[in-house]
């Protein structure tokens, strides 16, 4: 089987597969990127890789994978798995882990505003028809990493409890 813990940066996906890492394999697609060089060339201005998906995709669907497999990034939930977990952050916190990840304003910005619009919770709904959505943001990440498990050992038992659409920060963002 094979899963994708995906989110907006700092809504915990590193910490979470710290721990998942334990358990299952974990990929993470940032290091596969950057060893594989499935990039095209440098975002400038978001001092970022520009990401070739479709290479990146043709990649993972190469790999020869035997066991439940974690793929760990923001781009993860574009890859042909079995499971998408998305895991999100109310924009108050994200802007304090942001901060504290270094981000520039505008970066942490633009990722707070696509956290806010659910741009990967789209994204992902889009792409796969086993979606599920964690709030992340007054849980320890042991606890994150306790609902994956159960997630992936039971998938249908939480598909209601962890429903796209069950995170709204409308109520932050808009008073």
């Amino acid at each position: 089987m094979k899963i994708a813990i995906t989110g907006t940066p700092g809504t915990g996906k590193t910490s979470v597969c710290r721990i998942l890492k334990k358990r299952y394999p974990v990929i993470d697609l940032n290091e596969l990127i950057e060893d594989e060089k499935l990039y095209t060339g440098m975002d400038k201005e978001r001092n970022t890789k520009i990401v070739d998906t479709s290479t990146l995709i043709e990649h993972v669907a190469r790999l020869d994978l035997k066991n439940t497999t974690i793929f760990e990034g923001h781009l993860a939930h574009y890859l042909p798995v079995d499971i998408v977990i998305v895991l999100r952050a109310s924009p108050s916190e994200l802007r304090k882990r942001l901060g504290k990840k270094g981000f520039s304003e505008a970066k942490a910005k633009e990722n707070i505003e696509a956290e806010a619009l659910d741009v990967i919770l789209v994204e992902a709904v889009e792409r796969s028809d086993n979606v599920y959505e964690i709030d992340t943001s007054s849980k320890d990440i042991e606890e994150v990493a306790e609902r994956i498990i159960d997630i992936i050992e039971a998938p249908e038992k939480y598909k209601n409890r962890y429903k796209p659409g069950s995170v709204d920060w409308s109520g932050e963002v808009f008073g």
